[in-house]
């Protein structure tokens, strides 16, 4: 079976990895992926030079090489429609229409829909220019959260702790236009534990995979910066399974049946970003595709075969995946400087020593070793039969990795400690 997986990171090296387990015997194509996939030893890997983004040569090379199903990753190629043009073309994938991809794409439609449909989210008020945002914050103070209104590398959120850091957010995205000229939406700030529930959605038909964990500062003690995620885990023991149960029933299904309701049916992964507050959980993001850095826990906690799942639920079937016991824990090794600027091309040794299982998220080739090409640049995964053996784990692993040009955090896991 010939498979096409498109995009370059860790999140992409997950998928891969775990596709090339299945029984139905995959041939992997990756576009553009990066040379750390070529490591995956189950299946054939072929890494195609098409650019995420370029459409209409990803739907060229999948009609000429008769691709029997393609996953998508990242966003923006979401955005671009790749799945409207493979559909028009006949070809299967797993992956939303831009429509229905605008509940990551857009915080407004996001917010709007879940305001129209009661599902259960924040306080909300849209804004496009500086000076009425700018009232409104002097109405009701800090903290408050300032979301940009577009596709932003998970970068896009600032959860302002006072009035100077929520001013500052807003001048950086209505008057300095840091992530294009938009909006921002502007949110209640909600308290209590959050978790990633990834769920596998074909109209009304929603699986839901094991919840995850992340840490979005850059630093230890969650200070620092947003990021695009620092380390994951699963399971998340502080998230009781009736809310996780309770989150599907009332979040997710009602959302897949809302979007399905206002005509732009989702298909692919539907994932929540909901936090556990003491009135139940509640939504504080949507994504239109595998999470970073969930994915990379989440897939190896998973038992069942991923392409099989995928068929099934394309086809309109609703099955019941199976996951491993143990704890998956893992951590992101970024260039420093990260999420600031920061330099490539960093020499990285010994990621061939490492025992533990290694996802490329930012590497590439030169002269035949390893250097740094990103700002996250490996996720190293530890397993274990308790959080600390995992734990324990995925740090020896990355303590193998040796370069004077990464950095990460040593306190992965804490709140399950």
């Amino acid at each position: 079976m010939k498979i096409l997986i498109i995009g370059r990171g860790g999140r992409e090296h997950a998928i891969a990895w775990k596709v090339a387990q299945s029984a139905l015997n995959p041939q992997l194509f990756i576009a553009p992926g990066n040379e750390g996939m070529c490591t995956i030893k189950d299946a054939p890997v072929t890494l195609v030079p098409i650019d995420e983004t370029n459409t209409e040569q990803l739907l060229a090379f999948a009609q000429e090489n008769a691709i029997d199903l393609t996953i998508v990753g990242p966003e923006a190629a979401l955005m671009n429609g790749i799945a409207n043009r493979f559909h028009e073309a006949g070809l299967k994938i797993f992956a939303p229409t831009c429509e229905a991809a605008q509940i990551e794409g857009s915080k407004q439609f996001a917010k709007d829909l879940m305001d129209k449909y009661n599902i259960p989210t924040a306080a909300y008020r849209t804004f496009e220019e500086y000076e009425e945002a700018k009232a409104y914050l002097d109405e009701v103070g800090a903290p408050i959260v300032i979301k940009y209104d577009g596709l932003a590398a998970g970068k896009g959120v600032v959860v302002a702790l006072t009035a100077e850091e929520a001013d500052e957010a807003l001048k950086d995205m209505l008057l300095d236009n840091h992530f294009g000229k938009g909006k921002v939406v502007m949110e209640e700030y909600l308290q209590g534990p959050e978790f990633s529930l990834l769920t596998m959605v074909n109209g009304e038909t929603v699986v839901p995979l094991v919840i995850a964990q992340d840490h979005k500062r850059a630093y230890d003690g969650d200070k620092g910066p947003n990021t695009g995620g620092m380390g994951a885990y699963s399971p998340v023991p502080v998230i009781p399974q009736e809310q996780i149960d309770w989150a599907v029933e009332h979040i997710m299904k009602p959302t897949a049946a809302a979007m399905v309701k206002e005509n732009c049916s989702f298909c692919g992964i539907l994932y929540g970003g909901l936090m556990l507050t003491q009135q139940g959980p509640k939504v504080i993001e949507f994504n239109a595709r595998f999470g970073d850095p969930e994915t990379e826990v989440v897939l190896p906690k998973l038992k069942s075969d991923l392409v099989q799942l995928m068929l099934d639920v394309l086809d309109g079937k609703c099955p019941q995946p199976e996951f491993h016991d143990d704890v998956f824990l893992g951590v992101v090794m970024a260039a420093k400087g990260y999420p600031g600027s920061y330099p490539k091309g960093v020499a990285i040794e010994n990621i061939d020593k490492v025992e533990q299982l290694v996802f490329h998220m930012g590497t590439s080739k030169k002269e035949g070793k390893w250097v740094s090409n990103g700002g996250r640049v490996l996720f190293v995964v530890g397993q274990g039969k308790t959080f600390q053996e995992a734990k324990n784990d995925a740090y020896r692993g990355v303590e193998t990795v040796e370069s004077d040009g990464l950095f990460y955090r040593k306190d992965i896991g804490w709140q399950a400690m």
